[in-house]
């Protein structure tokens, strides 16, 4: 509305100016205005190259410095992302106000605008805070493997409004950051070791003890299991009495980063060795007794 009014001021001024000015003079005025006008825009475009230019060396000057001092990942995707959108802002208001437009009723409309936009865009406003709030607390950063909202993958960036995790078999996942910062999410990354557990049935009949020791005897030959420390020993105890097996429990402990290669190596290598020593495994059986009737 204020344009609008200011626009029809204008208009009228122009059309009182031209009843009392002569053809000639009408058209030399045109002429100049046009050469002023297109002196602005072209003041306008070198404005917006300069002004894109500058934007550029300082995303490249604040990567440097994030670079020297070795900030976080996550925080440096976000601030590099909120500090371009800034800086543009700022070159298009620049440009309004080259082109003869009022700044002022520009940013009014602007404000107005922002706060029907914002009621409508809640959501959007609501992930935003919620990667302020990641970035503030760190429950988990870039290069950590995560479980979050039905989906697990390593964390490839934080961006202003979602995070995007790779899966195993990589695809790309974008997760608002508003439901991971109330959700609840599984790091697997934050702690240094991991225990690792296995599921192993053994027919009935062959001796526990026995497998113990050739299940513990794997276990210690790889280099990846840690044997050190005594509240990380490795364990291997009778988990059920199944129908058609002896159920038993394994537990070890590895680094984070070793668990799936520890986890496909140690199964392989049971299923192979343990049979060498007088350990079988069984398959689902029932036993079916006829009785005859005389």
């Amino acid at each position: 509305m204020i344009l609008l009014e200011e626009n029809q001021g204008t208009i009228a001024k122009v059309i009182e100016m031209l009843r009392h000015i002569s053809f000639q003079d009408a058209m030399s005025k045109l002429a100049s205005m046009l050469v002023s006008f297109c002196f602005k825009v072209l003041i306008a475009i070198i404005v917006f190259y300069v002004g894109r230019f500058i934007i550029r060396k300082i995303n490249q000057l604040l990567t440097n410095i994030f670079d020297r001092k070795k900030v976080d990942l996550s925080l440096k995707t976000f601030v590099l992302n909120f500090t371009t959108i800034l800086l543009y802002f700022i070159l298009i208001v620049s440009i309004i106000g080259i082109l003869g437009l009022e700044t002022s009723s520009f940013l009014a409309i602007f404000a107005s605008a922002g706060v029907a936009i914002g009621m409508a865009l809640s959501g959007t406003l609501q992930n935003f805070a919620g990667g302020v709030l990641i970035l503030i607390l760190k429950p988990y950063r870039v290069g950590d493997y995560i479980e979050a909202q039905g989906f697990a993958g390593t964390v490839k960036e934080v961006l202003m409004f979602n995070t995007v995790i790779t899966t195993p078999d990589n695809k790309t996942i974008l997760i608002p950051n508003g439901a991971l910062s109330t959700g609840s999410i599984n790091n697997y990354s934050v702690q240094p070791l991991r225990r690792v557990d296995w599921s192993l049935s053994i027919q009935y009949g062959d001796d526990f003890n026995n497998a113990s020791e050739a299940i513990k005897e794997i276990l210690k030959s790889d280099e990846r299991v840690v044997k050190d420390d005594p509240s990380q020993a490795i364990f291997v105890g009778l988990k059920e009495l199944g129908d058609s097996a002896v159920i038993l429990t394994i537990r070890a402990w590895c680094k984070s980063a070793d668990y799936w290669g520890l986890y496909f190596d140690i199964t392989q290598r049971m299923y192979a060795e343990l049979p060498l020593k007088g350990i079988h495994f069984p398959f689902p059986q029932l036993d079916v007794h006829l009785v005859q009737n005389s």
